[in-house]
């Protein structure tokens, strides 16, 4: 037994911790693979792990291995598993844990056929107004496996260098420099597939071209030249591993006047109603009036975004354009701005891939009106979603409005927290956590006359997902024995919730196991599913507070389609993202 002492009232208390033993069900399968002896054998596992956890590939030297580090863990001579061992294993979140970890996707499709892990201002540390710009949260980014990256390009106050800010606001630059070498270092620490680097470029020639030099020069072989100006067809995730690949709009001729070119900036500048107003002002003082005429700014030209926000002839290099050639070479997808109806923008073109951005709410709008139109676009091409300009203090939105729809990048602000980042980070734990998530064929399919999936019909429940949760630990160790309250242990509950398409969004939760450092639920919910394949499972423990807001105890999102069946151990994440080192939930997971 375990105990821990609390003060109150100058007397000393003392709660004891129960030993953690293993449920009900737990003892049960051990009783039936063990075959009723005390000590489960290799072969014994590996009928546990193929028949009750799904596990079809595992060998009796799978069995083997785990048993060698459970024993090695425990200190056990034994030749087998003891009750106890096989209960430790389960709840042993590196050998048993709750989705798989390895690529096992399909990766020789084009790269419009994934989700792609996708942020948003990359190289923000915090609001979208005056915090720092830095290479740090690129790094952070790409540690944690996303794959596009993306930076607005500023010429500096003497126009001979290159820098990164988002313009017309407080935030300080870093140079452009920095940010490409520190991508180039990360790029691959956490996946091998293709790194996609979005420009948002307000420069001269000059300037496209020195940057032009500086991506040759920092990534040499790394960067993926296209083969043809436009591309008829994208090139596949697995043929791209380990390459960067730049995307853009091409080179245009800079607008005649200044006040038109400020204009146009704001009306149709790749981000329009999400943020991008362009202008640099990193070393000038911008005074509150400027601020309130840039807030501002929103409320005017928002309205406009209706109008749409990208250029669909990005192929089409008129006479009349310049630019860098060299910069022009390097753009493998290419971007720009709509002209006339958001219908035309999503017509399919047989030759060309191209690249179309909208805010949130030019998606919503899009979805309304042209969800079909919308999923076939993206069949083929690709559309980026990206955060609605008033969100200044770096909050997002519900992402499965674009995969609904198809689209692969669905940019978010990485720098915060928060429920909406919590299904992000779930949806690309799918796939290993590579950052490519290949979308489901539903998405990709095309009937007889040509028709695809409409987001708006609610369809028919396609499966049930059965969740048990038996219990939790690991709080005594990762928290303070006073963090969740001063004078006794804590008293956990589990909410657990489905985050999917609108008819699948529900949530249910535990009772509440009070003064419990090692609770003890055993309770089992079921969610029926119409589409499986975009559900996500979250999971989220408090501690209840009868005077204040419940603390956080740990939280995760998984993907439904990854869940393996059987037991497992599920750990949890704090409001950040990062793995708790020693908090996790004791699972079952079953699909009928």
């Amino acid at each position: 037994m375990a105990s821990y002492k609390y003060k109150m009232l100058g007397f000393s208390r003392k709660f004891k911790m129960n030993e953690v033993g293993p449920p009900a069900d737990v003892k049960k399968a051990f009783s039936k693979f063990a075959e009723g002896g005390d000590h489960m054998s290799a072969d014994q596992l590996r009928r546990f792990l193929v028949e009750h956890q799904g596990d079809m590939d595992s060998t009796v030297a799978d069995a083997d291995r785990i048993i060698e580090q459970v024993l090695h863990e425990r200190r056990d001579a034994s030749e087998g598993l003891s009750l106890s061992d096989f209960f430790h294993f389960l709840f042993h979140s590196d050998l048993n844990g709750p989705i798989k970890s390895q690529v096992h996707h399909d990766m020789t499709a084009p790269l419009s056929h994934y989700f792609i892990y996708t942020g948003h201002n990359s190289y923000l540390t915090g609001n979208q107004l005056s915090s720092d710009c830095s290479d740090a949260p690129i790094i952070k980014a790409l540690q944690r496996g996303v794959r596009v990256i993306e930076l607005d390009i500023w010429p500096n106050s003497t126009k001979d260098d290159v820098l990164v800010l988002h313009g017309r606001t407080l935030t300080t630059p870093v140079k452009l420099l920095k940010c490409l070498q520190s991508i180039k270092e990360y790029a691959f620490v956490k996946s091998q597939y293709p790194v996609i680097i979005t420009l948002e470029d307000h420069l001269t020639p000059n300037l496209q071209a020195k940057v032009a030099e500086m991506l040759i020069q920092i990534f040499g072989e790394m960067l993926y030249y296209p083969q043809a100006e436009c591309l008829a067809e994208l090139p596949s995730p697995e043929s791209l591993k380990h390459r960067i690949v730049i995307s853009t709009k091409p080179p245009k001729e800079y607008l005649e006047s200044k006040d038109s070119k400020d204009k146009e900036s704001i009306l149709t500048g790749e981000r329009a109603s999400g943020g991008e107003t362009p202008g640099f002002m990193a070393e000038q003082e911008f005074e509150s009036q400027s601020m309130l005429i840039y807030i501002n700014s929103f409320d005017v030209w928002q309205s406009d975004s209706d109008q749409d926000d990208e250029e669909i002839s990005a192929c089409d290099h008129k006479s009349g354009q310049r630019g860098a050639p060299e910069y022009k070479c390097l753009i493998s997808i290419h971007s720009g701005k709509p002209k006339g109806s958001l219908k035309n923008a999503l017509e399919v073109v047989a030759n060309k891939v191209r690249r179309l951005s909208l805010s949130e709410q030019a998606l919503e709008k899009a979805a309304t009106n042209h969800g079909t139109d919308v999923v076939r676009f993206t069949q083929k091409h690709v559309l980026r979603v990206y955060p609605k300009g008033t969100r200044f203090t770096s909050s997002n939105y519900k992402p499965h409005v674009g995969w609904m729809h198809g689209a692969q990048m669905v940019a978010f602000n990485m720098q915060g927290y928060g429920k909406l980042l919590w299904s992000m980070q779930g949806m690309f734990r799918t796939n290993g956590e590579c950052g490519y998530v290949k979308k489901p064929d539903f998405l990709m399919q095309k009937g007889p006359h040509d028709e695809v999936f409409d987001p708006k019909i609610t369809l028919l429940v396609k499966k049930t997902l059965e969740v048990k949760v038996y219990m939790g630990d690991g709080w005594h160790l990762d928290f303070s024995q006073t963090h969740f309250d001063s004078f006794s242990p804590p008293d956990f509950y589990t909410k657990v919730r489905i985050v999917g398409v609108p008819a699948d969004v529900t949530k249910k939760k535990t009772r509440i196991i009070e003064d419990d450092w090692a609770p003890f639920w055993d309770e089992e919910f079921k969610f029926p599913l119409t589409v499986p394949e975009l559900a996500l499972l979250q999971i989220e423990v408090r501690e209840y507070d009868r005077s204040e807001k419940d603390d956080f105890g740990g939280q995760t999102c998984l993907p439904v389609s990854e869940l393996r069946p059987g037991i497992h151990a599920v750990p949890l994440y704090d409001k950040k993202g990062e793995k708790l080192k020693s908090v996790k939930l004791l699972m079952q997971f079953q699909f009928v």
